[in-house]
């Protein structure tokens, strides 16, 4: 399924991490991407692993465009606030929007 827009991307993306589908983030990140990993078991556990540790609290979108969405992520682990604001972009592969690189503001 492909996503309409940034936006809706970036939420997908926030609750596929929150259901553990690490397939769904590996298949919605831009190979290009800095973030992009080779060795796809290596990825799926670490996904998994950030997963299990964190309770997904919410997100908000602060700010957008066509290929930028700034948004916070409010997260727990262990009981701690884990929370972060990032802006990430993304880029269009094969006709396909996908998340491309992040940096936290």
């Amino acid at each position: 399924m492909k996503a309409k827009d940034a936006v809706s991307l970036m939420r997908s993306r926030y609750s596929a991490y929150a259901l553990n589908l690490y397939e769904y983030i590996i298949h919605t990140t831009h190979t290009k991407s800095p973030h992009y990993e080779k060795d796809l078991l290596q990825w799926k556990e670490s996904i998994a692993d950030f997963s299990r540790r964190t309770t997904f609290v919410g997100l908000s979108i602060l700010e957008h465009s066509k290929d930028m969405v700034t948004f916070h992520a409010k997260l727990l682990q262990n009981g701690k606030d884990a929370s972060f604001t990032e802006k990430s972009f993304f880029e269009n592969e094969n006709g396909t929007l996908k998340y491309f690189q992040g940096s936290r503001v």
